[in-house]
């Protein structure tokens, strides 16, 4: 979790500051230990301590945090906390940047090379053993298209990692216990087509492919987070657009087709915070793009330029001197025609500077 961008208190505020240079409480996630620890270590060395502040802690801290008013609250993670987290705010009117994640669908259509869609959602779904928030988290395709598919990836799955993907130097580990467990009971959803190996004692789970999934099942219910990818069958793009556009809508959509037009209606008649076509989450690369959800996988959006936006007051500022009170005041009551005539000439001309600070 990571409130951010908004000061420790009101009274800590300094009398002028920078759009986006801001005094920060940054709260990390207390699931990633190594990665709280490295930056708890890390960030008094390169910053000025006076201009931000960590947290360190689990929920009961989060919580006390967000009792604080600040200026803006950017937070990453779940839907279910993103909701604690926007209810938090909502009683100081605190906006806020949610990038929430979610199901993020991956449609195949038939006009695709199995070989290229196989090397390319392979590799974005099981970067990081799939611990990512715009990793592919189903795929949709006909049955004839999984038939093509599958060999692809099985062949795929064994360049990228070899034949024990276990000794894999490639391939990482679930982020704990906890995780690993539910991963482990997603594992029984379907029929495991590729992989499902896997073993607690190292939190190892094998790139897995799942077939024959129903929408019911636990898989189809919830955000993955991991190295599975489940498979389901439709039989046409309408029939694959009605299955997207039923659910919440994702943080990220993926479109494979060599039809141009196949592609172009998937991106027109869904919604989600990004979209790829052809490709998987190299749109997050790019910081000329803005990254972030709609609906159930966010608000607001960042990265790059962007990024500087949503850290910025857009402040609308109108500077202009004591001098010509007689024509301003043809602004003033008694109002008559001749003064509103005058005022309109006046108004097509600028008289000011503006600008935004």
């Amino acid at each position: 979790m990571e409130p951010g961008s908004g000061y420790t208190s009101p009274r800590s505020r300094p009398a002028l500051s920078c759009p986006a240079g801001n005094c920060v409480v940054l709260k990390p996630s207390e699931i990633s230990k190594n990665m709280e620890q490295v930056l708890a270590e890390v960030l008094p060395r390169y910053l000025d301590q006076s201009c931000f502040a960590m947290v360190l802690g689990g929920p009961e801290e989060t919580g006390q945090l967000l009792e604080h008013r600040f200026d803006y609250i950017f937070f990453t993670g779940s839907p279910r906390v993103g909701r604690i987290v926007m209810t938090a705010a909502a009683k100081h009117l605190t906006p806020v940047t949610l990038e929430l994640g979610g199901k993020n669908p991956c449609y195949v259509d038939d006009n695709c090379d199995p070989e290229t869609v196989a090397n390319r959602v392979a590799f974005f779904r099981y970067f990081n053993t799939g611990q990512t928030c715009v990793a592919p988290d189903y795929v949709l395709c006909s049955p004839e298209m999984q038939e093509r598919l599958l060999p692809a990836l099985q062949s795929t799955i064994a360049r990228f990692f070899g034949e024990d993907p276990r000794s894999s130097p490639n391939l990482g580990r679930i982020i704990n216990d906890k995780h690993f467990q539910r991963l482990q009971g997603l594992l029984g959803c379907g029929r495991v087509a590729i992989g499902g190996q896997s073993d607690q004692s190292d939190r190892y789970i094998a790139p897995t492919v799942l077939v024959d999934v129903q929408e019911t099942e636990p898989v189809m219910q919830e955000e993955i987070f991991g190295p599975i990818l489940p498979i389901v069958n439709v039989r046409s793009l309408d029939e694959a657009i009605d299955f997207i556009n039923r659910r919440e809508k994702p943080l990220a959509l993926y479109a494979f087709s060599k039809s141009s037009e196949v592609v172009k209606q998937v991106l027109a008649r869904t919604s989600s915070g990004g979209f790829c076509g052809n490709d998987g989450f190299m749109h997050v690369s790019l910081a000329s793009l803005p990254f972030g959800g709609v609906g159930a996988s966010g608000m607001g959006r960042y990265h790059g330029k962007f990024s500087f936006d949503t850290f910025s007051h857009h402040r609308g500022c109108l500077l202009r001197s004591q001098g010509m009170e007689k024509i301003y005041s043809i602004r003033y009551p008694p109002y008559t025609p001749r003064n509103l005539r005058m005022l309109l000439v006046a108004m097509e001309t600028r008289s000011c500077s503006c600008t935004l600070l």
